[in-house]
């Protein structure tokens, strides 16, 4: 499968979940704008059988390469970042993944039980990625005692394996100079953007600012009923050039990690 399919089926399925990134993606072309992503990320836990290694299978047979690696030690989250070796504007692809085993003995037997339904054929032909929850119907009562300890964990309890967001590329938008006409324009329109560490992470001598609305709340069906609960974002990315005059490519563990962030429970 190609890096496009890829891409293709990844968008489908996450604007099933965020129809306010369609509507933001149309909102720019109707001022004639070419939206580029700038990268996408997944989560999953740090297991031998959904590790970063199993998620990045698909991505490294259609050219991809690892290009950088992060830590989150609050947050327990270890992360890679790859990119493509040719392409010269495929989008970057972040994974991350949970060290669930420095977590409460509850998480670890939940997670344990819950990579065991994980089917081995998606393990083995990558395609893992496109998954979704293959869990089984979540237990509300469990998604608030994971999001007690990690609100990742929670999310990627009852989401499973999928593209947590897509990025518009900044640095491709003609009629926006910087971050914070973008994030007037989405607060104009009535989205609310992600403001832990400030509406924008990073600074420009970091060579990358973000901003991200914070996740669509939906309903999703749990074992006790249906409940409304916060799922995918559309984040905002703009680059710098480096010393060398090239865009900077990799990402900010500090601002990234306020970025997780966008995905938190709120009302």
């Amino acid at each position: 499968m190609d890096y496009l399919r890829i891409f293709d089926t990844l968008w489908s399925d996450y604007i099933s979940l965020v129809p306010s990134a369609l509507k933001i993606f149309s909102l720019f072309e109707r001022m004639n704008e070419d939206v580029e992503n700038d990268h996408i990320a997944i989560r999953t836990f740090q297991h031998p059988r959904v590790s970063i290694e199993v998620l990045s299978k698909l991505f490294i047979k259609a050219g991809y390469v690892e290009r950088g690696e992060y830590n989150f030690e609050e947050k327990k989250l270890y992360a890679k970042h790859f990119e493509h070796k040719s392409a010269k504007n495929a989008p970057r692809v972040f994974i991350s993944e949970l060290r669930y085993n420095e977590f409460s003995s509850f998480m670890q037997q939940l997670v344990d039980l819950m990579v065991l339904n994980v089917p081995q054929n998606l393990i083995n032909s990558g395609e893992l990625i496109f998954a979704r929850n293959v869990f089984g119907v979540p237990s509300y009562e469990f998604y608030e005692l994971l999001r007690k300890e990690s609100e990742y964990a929670a999310w990627l309890y009852a989401y499973g394996f999928r593209a947590n967001h897509f990025t518009v590329s900044v640095n491709s938008l003609t009629s926006f100079k910087n971050l914070e006409s973008v994030n007037e324009l989405l607060k104009n329109n009535g989205y609310i953007l992600n403001n832990s560490g400030g509406e924008i992470k990073g600074k420009p001598e970091d060579l990358l600012q973000q901003s991200s609305i914070m996740a669509e709340i939906i309903p999703v069906k749990f074992k006790e009923g249906v409940y409304r609960i916060p799922s995918c974002y559309y984040e905002f990315a703009l680059r710098y050039p480096d010393t060398n005059g090239k865009l900077y490519s990799g990402f900010i563990a500090k601002s990234a990690d306020k970025i997780f962030e966008s995905t938190n429970f709120y009302s």
